[in-house]
């Protein structure tokens, strides 16, 4: 006897989810983890006033000050560690380590405050990251044209750009399938990424 177990051990991959303050990366996590996610909420106080901008989502009460945590198991050879990064820019010296490792990012927009998601697609841009741009669906928000929303945030043809609703899982899981569809095609496109690697 070996005294192995024949228990197959799920590959790990690391998943970020960026975007601006109030965008939903907390909710996203929370709607497709398998586990009790974890999460670094705290109360947003009279010392964020006039540091953190909360023009169109006014009725936040918390933000998360360090990092969102979940886990999918996709199937019994991968399981998705999702990463959720915070909003508000004077956390963003954060974004280096979370990022690290990881294979792909999904960037979520809020079409009412579409400028907060300039931050986050200019690092991936800038670091060669390959990023899906899901477009969260608020009650009451202004719907616009996804080609529309690519053009704002001056996106390539490459980034697919899809709407979803951080608030339920099936949306949360084509999401998550269009990230890997799109890591998938970058990593199978000879040459491109040498740049990243660098």
């Amino acid at each position: 006897m070996s005294g192995r177990s024949d228990r197959i051990v799920p590959l790990a991959v690391k998943i970020v989810v960026s975007g601006g303050l109030g965008v939903g990366k907390t909710t996203f996590i929370g709607a497709i983890s398998e586990i009790e996610p974890l999460d670094t909420e705290a109360a947003i106080t009279q010392v964020s006033v006039g540091v953190d901008s909360l023009d169109g989502v006014e009725s936040k009460t918390t933000t998360t000050v360090a990092l969102d945590f979940g886990r999918i198991t996709l199937d019994p050879t991968i399981a998705l560690y999702l990463f959720g990064t915070p909003g508000q820019d004077r956390f963003s010296f954060l974004w280096d380590d979370l990022v690290e490792g990881a294979l792909g990012t999904v960037v979520l927009a809020d079409t009412r405050r579409i400028e907060e998601c300039f931050p986050a697609v200019d690092y991936f841009e800038s670091h060669g990251a390959p990023f899906v741009l899901a477009v969260n669906r608020f009650d009451g928000a202004e719907r616009f044209e996804l080609e529309e929303v690519r053009e704002a945030l001056g996106l390539g043809a490459d980034v697919p750009v899809l709407e979803c609703d951080a608030r339920e899982r099936g949306s949360v899981r084509d999401v998550l399938g269009a990230l890997m569809d799109r890591v998938i095609g970058v990593r199978a496109a000879p040459k491109r990424r040498v740049a990243m690697v660098r």
